[in-house]
């Protein structure tokens, strides 16, 4: 492939090879192409063909290859002109000789006349002018020039020895990354393996570039994000401050106060120059202030009947220049606020200026009376512009001029006679006396104002005055709905009925009206109003729904349901679209209303309007848990209850209505939803067991069981609900029906928990060889199963076994490595039997096994203060809280091990280390405790038991300090709320209440048994501190 430039600009490719095709057959080619004789045309070329002289002249058999020509190469191509007609070319500038030697040193281009030498960017290459290149279009731009980068070739040896000659090649193409020198292969030949090669590096540099671009826009992403966290932009810091504006209200807004100008500007000093007071100003200021008691010789003269110009006072001129600014800036006020003879104050906005205005400097008396000028101007330019006159009359009122304020006002009534609040007005400011014959002309002159005449019947003293005043206006508008509300109000049951029927005609469209009349109606009666009420207004839903609510109080409960959707039918054929949001409010205020039966209706007729299908279930969840948080309880049950009709075998929605019914409702209802519930799901155990359990909370031990035996029926082989019916027997001392119960689920391949269970009765029943066996066969079948271990050892220890009991322990941590409470029993074991040493290694190895474990952390620490070695238990403490910075029951440990003094600033630090953890919390409680402080303790112990109800310790906490400083009801409260709560964790309630003694106790037995261990624990420690 080689290409041609044409003389008329235009490239040609033609599909030649050079080392085949020879000049003239390449003229041939292209002459076809452009249709240019073969013999017209002639190629500029640089390399002379290499043959003899006789063969010169037959050039056009030579091959393009001999010629320089390679692939992809650029001819141009030259038509001479014949005839002679055109000027020959004229002949190249000769270039100067001094231009391609080298400058002198120290040489600067224009230093002669003046110029100071500088470095550019083209002084990194020759700092000399490049000679004259030869025409560039005479070479084969594609196929580079001899000596020109890469692939072009060995250059010739004349050119190479002129190259030396000048110390450079003048046609050396120059390379912007490397400069003149374009590397150490510049002569030599691009052939196609460079091609190939230059291809395959640029692959792989690609492939190199892609590998590396995750990882490389990944750090520039962290680097970037690191940037902008170090430095975050004025907008980022006060982000959060800005969302939190849409919180403040106008009030907020309007309390902002606007800044002063801060500029620099005004902060410079401006310098103020003084001027010595001339001595005839001063004389002439005493001669004006002095009092002169005789007469001048000439005015004796005159006998004292003429006054000398001199003696006349001269004006003070200090006061002529303020005299004329202040009309000068009136004149301009006026001028900005007059547009073409009408005034353009505000007088609205001037009117709520004047209610916060207080006069207290002399400052704000000039206001005053520039505003009194202002208005003054309102009303002679505009007189019928009743906001003026009432401006100017506060203002007068503000400033404490209330006769000239009664004055304004009753020329802006004589201007303005038909405007009813210069009347109003007129009125307030009137004096109690005058202020009836003020409202008497303003409805004499405006019969028609409704705020007229009820302004008239605000000044009446009496309810009969009142009512004649109100029914005066009524004649003049008889169909104004808050004269007809008002005159209802001052009457009797019997004139307001009578009243309301003539309301009723007046004002036809009104719905208040209508609905205020049924509700004084009869039941006959106020079905006949609501009817016609209903003909008048056909899109109104209220009257539908107080004709349900009429139908409801006269206990005609069934025509309820059909009235509501008659009445949605009817508005829907009215085109009144049905707004569910807005049903359903109306049904809570009909609960609220006392209307159950009307909020059914609406619920269940509404509820899936606008609800796509597979939204229902959600949708009407979401709604029935927005109404119970609103306290609407029965909306909320009519929702549950159309949706389980929708949806009977949900066991979701079952749960979430039973839920409602034991938290709102009562026993009875209770039970007969749970017997419906398990009618429609009798699958769901969890109903069952609710409904035993509310059974035997009760005291219906019988039914319980009776529940737990259909239970069982229903779902046989159930373990839950055979574990249910062993506790009900179990807690009500029936030892022989659970262990049968027990059996039961063993032989139906029961749990661990069964197994557990079952060594839990032979321990209270005190039958040590079968709860042995059921031990060692629990661990046989569940060897992973801890609880088992724990009790196998604790079983040990309490027949005195203590190395059977460790053998126990150390194989239940083969079994079970990762399980706390089996290290802890081994630590305690290993210090009754080996002392602290042992016990030490065995918690420090749980740790290795266990890391950041809190546990196992406190149990170290307490090992050590137990024995005395404060010193170690504190370095544990800290390697505790740098481990598990943030335990709670670390840092709880930690307050109490502090010195008094420190406790404080302890306690703050855990508060924030831990976020308010209830430990933390019960622990600063007792800090309280200890100092008397008996409302914070109070608090703080508040605190922890809402927080975390099921931990007992708290409890006891709370009711030892209302047993030291509380009365007996808050001890009560506390009892009762502990029993409400039923704690099962806690480090001293499990183990009082999980002793073999205590089994059976209830909740409030144990919290005053650990109370009582609380004061022992304190008692032991204070004894310990005064040794």
């Amino acid at each position: 492939m080689v290409f041609v430039r044409s003389p008329d600009g235009k490239t040609v490719a033609l599909d030649v090879n050079p080392r085949t095709t020879t000049l003239s057959a390449l003229k041939r080619h292209f002459g076809s192409q452009t249709l240019i004789p073969s013999a017209h045309l002639r190629f500029l070329l640089r390399r002379l063909p290499q043959v003899s002289p006789p063969e010169a002249e037959d050039c056009d058999s030579v091959l393009l290859s001999q010629l320089g020509v390679t692939q992809y190469s650029t001819l141009t191509i030259h038509v001479p002109l014949f005839g002679g007609v055109g000027q020959p070319p004229a002949p190249p500038k000769p270039r100067l000789e001094f231009l391609n030697s080298k400058p002198p040193a120290n040489y600067v281009a224009g230093l002669g006349r003046g110029a100071t030498g500088f470095t550019t960017r083209s002084d990194i290459g020759p700092a000399r002018a490049a000679p004259d290149l030869p025409d560039r279009s005479a070479t084969a731009i594609g196929a580079a020039a001899p000596g020109v980068g890469r692939g072009a070739g060995k250059p010739d040896e004349d050119e190479d020895e002129e190259a030396e000659d000048k110390g450079y090649d003048e046609n050396q193409k120059f390379d912007e990354f490397e400069g003149n020198d374009v590397g150490l292969f510049a002569s030599t030949e691009y052939d196609e393996d460079d091609k190939e090669a230059d291809a395959v590096w640029e692959a792989i540099d690609k492939r190199m570039d892609s590998r590396r671009k995750d990882r490389r826009e990944a750090r520039l992403k962290e680097e970037i994000e690191k940037y902008r966290a170090s430095n975050p932009k004025i907008t980022e810091q006060f982000a959060d401050l800005k969302r939190k504006l849409h919180t403040m209200s106008a009030n907020d807004w309007e309390s902002i106060p606007d800044i002063g100008d801060y500029s620099l500007r005004n902060k410079k000093k401006r310098f103020e120059s003084f001027v010595p007071v001339p001595d005839t100003l001063l004389e002439k200021a005493r001669q004006e202030q002095e009092h002169v008691t005789a007469l001048d010789p000439k005015s004796r003269a005159a006998g004292g009947a003429e006054t000398p110009w001199s003696q006349t006072p001269v004006t003070d001129l200090t006061a002529v220049g303020e005299g004329r600014g202040t009309v000068l800036s009136i004149k301009l006020d006026r001028l900005s606020d007059s547009v073409s003879g009408l005034t353009v104050v505000d007088p609205k906005g001037y009117l709520t200026d004047l209610k916060s205005m207080k006069i207290t400097s002399d400052a704000e008396i000039s206001d005053i009376k520039k505003a009194r000028l202002l208005l003054k101007s309102v009303t002679q330019t505009n007189p019928k512009h009743p906001p003026g006159w009432i401006a100017a009359s506060r203002l007068e009122e503000v400033a404490g001029k209330i006769q000239v304020a009664r004055q304004l006002i009753q020329k802006g009534c004589e201007e303005c006679p038909m405007n009813e609040d210069v009347w109003l007005e007129a009125c307030r400011l009137a004096s109690p006396d005058e202020a009836k014959a003020v409202i008497a002309r303003g409805v004499k002159s405006i019969p028609n104002s409704v705020k007229l005449w009820l302004q008239a019947s605000k000044l009446e003293h009496d309810d009969v005055n009142r009512r004649r005043v109100l029914m005066k206006g009524l004649d003049n508008i008889p169909d104004s709905v808050r004269l007809w509300k008002a005159v209802v109000e001052l009457s009797n049951e019997g004139e307001a009925r009578v009243l309301l029927h003539r309301a009723v005609e007046c004002c036809p469209l009104h719905v208040e009206l209508w609905l205020a009349l049924a509700r004084l109606e009869t039941y006959a009666n106020a079905r006949k109003v609501l009817n016609r009420a209903r003909e008048k207004l056909t899109k109104e839903p209220a009257i539908w729904i107080t004709a349900a609510k009429l139908e409801e109080a006269n206990g005609n409960t069934t025509m309820v349901g059909k009235l509501i959707e008659r009445g949605i039918r009817a508005l829907q054929r009215e085109g009144l679209a049905i707004d569910r949001e807005a049903w359903m409010k109306e049904a809570e205020a009909a609960e609220r209303a006392g209307s159950v039966t009307t909020c059914q209706a609406i619920v269940s007729n509404t509820i899936g309007i606008g609800v796509e299908e597979e939204d229902r279930k959600r949708t009407w969840v979401a709604d029935a848990e927005e109404c119970i948080k609103r306290g609407s309880i029965e909306t909320a049950r009519a929702i549950y209850a159309h949706a389980l009709s929708v949806f009977l075998t949900k066991k979701s929605i079952w749960l979430k209505a039973a839920q409602l019914e034991k938290s709102h409702g009562t026993r009875e209802s209770l039970d007969a939803f749970l017997r419906k519930a398990v009618t429609y799901t009798p699958q769901t155990e969890v109903l069952w067991l609710m409904g035993a359990k509310e059974k035997w909370l009760a005291g219906d031990v019988p039914a319980a069981r009776a529940i737990l035996d259909e239970a069982y029926k229903a779902i046989p082989n159930s373990e839950e609900i055979l574990l249910a019916a062993f506790k009900l027997e179990f807690e009500n001392h029936e030892p022989q029906r659970a262990r049968i119960l027990l059996g039961k689920a063993r032989e139906s391949g029961g749990t661990e928990r069964v197994w557990m269970k079952s060594a839990i009765v032979e321990r209270e029943l005190g039958d040590t060889e079968k709860e042995r066996i059921m031990l060692d066969e629990g661990l046989k079948r569940f060897p992973s199963f801890f609880k088992l271990w724990l009790m196998l050892g604790q079983l040990e220890e309490r027949l005195g076994q203590l190395e059977k009991a460790k053998e126990v322990y150390e194989l239940g941590l083969k079994h079970c490595p990762n399980r706390v409470p089996l290290w802890l029993s081994l630590a305690c074991l290993e210090e009754r039997m080996n002392g602290l040493g042992r016990a030490r290694a065995v918690l420090t190895m749980a740790r290795k096994k266990n890391p950041q474990n809190p546990e196992l952390w406190l149990a170290a620490v307490r090992a050590e203060s137990s024995h005395g070695n404060k010193k170690e238990a504190d370095n544990l403490m800290a390697k505790a809280l740098q481990e598990c910075p943030n335990s709670g029951i670390l840092w709880a440990a930690s307050i109490e091990m502090v010195p008094r003094p420190q406790r404080k600033s302890r306690s703050s630090d855990a508060l924030k280390k831990t976020d308010h953890d209830p430990h933390v919390v019960a622990a600063v409680a007792k800090f309280f405790m200890q100092d008397r402080k008996v409302d914070k303790a109070r608090n703080w112990l508040g605190r922890a038991v809402t927080v975390a109800p099921d931990i007992g310790d708290f409890w006891s906490l709370f009711y030892k300090l209302e047993l030291q400083h509380g009365s007996e009801e808050t001890q009560k409260d506390v009892i009762k709320k502990c029993i409400d709560a039923d704690p099962k964790h806690g480090e001293k309630w499990q183990s009082i209440s999980k002793a073999v003694e205590n089994a059976h106790m209830s909740t409030e037995a144990i919290l005053k048994k650990v109370v009582v261990a609380l004061g022992k624990e304190e008692n032991a420690a204070s004894e310990n501190n005064k040794n």
